[in-house]
């Protein structure tokens, strides 16, 4: 199953890795480890932070994904279910049926 996991990161932890010169590694380290299937960062809620896209198959691979996040960049996290285009192509009959049953 597909997940948008979104992370933020404080200022002064981010100010602190750049200054060490390990910002850049840290960042790569932690995608290595979690390996998704895409990767954005930007600004987020005025701080450094990312989205990552990745596929789980159970709920169990949360602490290996998160942990590195909060530990090496004090991260906050959040994870979301997403679907592509192909997947709600799937699940529109029942869209359909709790439209019709509950709309």
């Amino acid at each position: 199953m597909r997940f948008m996991l979104t992370f933020r990161f404080p200022t002064e932890k981010g100010n602190e890795l750049a200054r060490e010169g390990k910002l850049g590694q840290t960042v790569q380290s932690i995608l290595e480890e979690i390996n998704p299937e895409a990767a954005y960062f930007g600004p987020m809620e005025g701080a450094r932070g990312g989205y990552l896209v990745l596929n789980m198959v159970n709920a169990s691979q949360i602490p290996a994904i998160a942990e590195p996040l909060f530990l090496g960049l004090d991260a906050t996290v959040q994870i979301h279910p997403v679907m592509t285009a192909e997947d709600l192509g799937v699940a529109t009959p029942a869209i359909e049926q709790a439209a019709q049953r509950y709309g």
